[in-house]
């Protein structure tokens, strides 16, 4: 009997992918996303498999920069304490930081507010080869901006352009972005860390609690906490309109730091996997020429050895 052919890495890690990713077609409702989704695993089986993506990761981003081909781009959303830190630190752990570029956009500067509002983003872009990792991103003019209507008025955009139908303008220029950042060799893999009001409570009880994580907390935070409702429509009307074949969301059951990251790994060795990544090959006449160099090399290394061997002369007094 002939063996069934093992299944392909994509498709071992599918489980951990396909449930989360939404790419526009049919209709989105956050509150249909669970929080504290575990995918049938506990703590200890999802740390072996994160372990294992580890591995594969550092292989693949070497391919990846060897290759110089493709670029990657990953873009974390969410909202605070929902593990957008801790995430890229763990998923990308044993990583060549040389091969990676990690960016976290805060409140724009005055030099950044007199480019358009993508401006900052495209000259952050990652090379090919590189990855590309940015802790919030070009979203947060269509989050933070919509929801604090005073930052927009800041931007220095003139009036007449600032209409009822303004995001979805943004929505629009973000995804022709998209598009054609993909048509040119970058891969988009967006994650929105999806947490709940709950266990955000939880994670800023600790920040309190703990000395050690006391300058992670801000009273901005509260603030924030206070608009949830508004941040919530915000993220679904990003993520419903923002969503494509080509760059998709991945909605992140952020509740279990361990799970969200699991997601997370499994989702960027994928799609790696997929770009059938392999290191150059030399052809005919290099090898040939590599076999004279290492010749070469030989010979002077025989020729060095003689010198050691050789008795010194001694001088005359």
């Amino acid at each position: 009997m002939s063996k069934k052919p093992s299944p392909s890495l994509s498709d071992q890690l599918k489980p951990f992918i396909a449930p989360f990713r939404f790419d526009g077609s049919g209709d989105f409702h956050l509150k249909s996303h669970k929080t504290n989704e575990k995918g049938g695993l506990d703590k200890d089986n999802a740390e072996k498999i994160l372990d294992a993506n580890r591995k594969r990761l550092s292989d693949f981003q070497a391919k990846l920069y060897a290759h110089d081909r493709w670029s990657v781009l990953l873009i974390f959303q969410g909202m605070d304490a929902s593990g957008k830190d801790s995430a890229i630190k763990s998923v990308f752990e044993g990583v060549n930081p040389q091969g990676c570029d990690v960016y976290s956009f805060k409140q724009p500067t005055s030099h950044e507010l007199d480019h358009d509002f993508l401006w900052r983003s495209v000259i952050a872009l990652p090379e090919r080869g590189r990855i590309g990792i940015f802790n919030r991103s070009y979203y947060e003019e269509c989050l933070v901006t919509r929801v604090h209507p005073d930052i927009l008025a800041k931007e220095k955009i003139p009036p007449k352009l600032i209409t009822r139908n303004i995001w979805r303008e943004r929505f629009e220029d973000i995804s022709a972005f998209e598009r054609y950042l993909a048509r040119n060799g970058t891969v988009i893999l967006k994650f929105f860390l999806n947490i709940s009001k709950e266990e955000q409570r939880e994670r800023f009880l600790s920040r309190l609690d703990e000395p050690s994580k006391n300058w992670k907390f801000s009273m901005g935070d509260i603030a924030e906490r206070a608009l949830w409702g508004r941040y919530q429509a915000a993220y679904q009307d990003m993520v419903g309109h923002t969503s494509t074949d080509v760059a998709p969301w991945y909605v992140v059951p952020a509740d279990h730091k361990w799970f969200a990251r699991l997601v997370i790994g499994s989702t960027i060795v994928s799609a790696l996997d997929r770009l059938d990544l392999h290191l150059p090959k030399v052809d005919k006449a290099e090898r040939s020429e590599f076999k004279q160099v290492r010749q070469a090399l030989l010979e002077e290394a025989k020729g060095s050895a003689a010198k050691k061997a050789a008795p010194g002369k001694m001088s005359k007094t």
